[in-house]
């Protein structure tokens, strides 16, 4: 007798408050990592302003990090498959990306 294993899909219930609910436009980010966690920065850069202003700071541990990247990852070539390339400019390599 085979038997046979079926995932489970997990339903979780997401509440969000409605300011939260607004989302904050960020245009600048900043990765840092250590060897538990990784460290992203959210920032948004006024154009010709030598300061940008940190809008978000999230914190997370190398397996969850890894499985956002495949997700954003994977979500990226739907979009490009339904909108087209997303165009890539090279950046001053600072850290921020």
């Amino acid at each position: 007798m085979e038997k046979k294993e079926t995932k489970q899909e997990l339903q979780i219930e997401i509440q969000i408050d409605e300011q939260t609910a607004q989302g904050v436009y960020t245009n600048l980010a900043g990765i840092t990592h250590s060897e538990t966690e990784f460290i992203f920065d959210f920032l948004f850069m006024q154009p010709n302003q030598p300061k940008a202003k940190l809008r978000a700071r999230i914190i997370s541990n190398p397996i969850h990090t890894k499985r956002f990247l495949l997700a954003l990852m994977e979500n990226i070539r739907r979009y490009e498959e339904r909108f087209g390339k997303i165009p890539e400019r090279e950046l001053p390599s600072s850290g921020h990306s």
